[in-house]
C-alpha cells in the first residue's frame, strides 16, 4: 500500500522549510522513526523521521526545494 509522506507541521511561527539532503534513496527500507531527509528552516536544520515503515519508492521533491 501507497503512502505520502507529508511534512510535519514545525510550529506556530515556521510555515516553510528547504531540503537540505536526502538521507534515504529509491528501493531503502525505512523503518519508523528512521531519518528520512534533513530539513532547513529560518531557526534551525532538523532530521524528518519516517511516521510508516516500509520502502522508500519515490521522492516527490528534491534537495534545495521550499516545503
Amino acid at each position: 500500500m501507497k503512502h505520502v509522506i507529508i511534512m510535519p507541521d514545525l510550529g506556530q511561527t515556521t510555515s516553510e522549510a528547504k531540503i537540505v539532503s536526502w538521507l534515504k534513496v529509491p528501493g531503502d527500507k525505512l523503518a519508523i522513526g528512521e531519518p528520512l531527509l534533513e530539513v532547513e528552516t529560518d531557526k534551525a536544520t532538523m532530521d524528518v523521521e519516517a511516521y510508516i515503515g516500509g520502502f522508500l519508492r519515490k521522492r516527490l521533491a528534491n534537495e534545495g526545494d521550499d516545503l
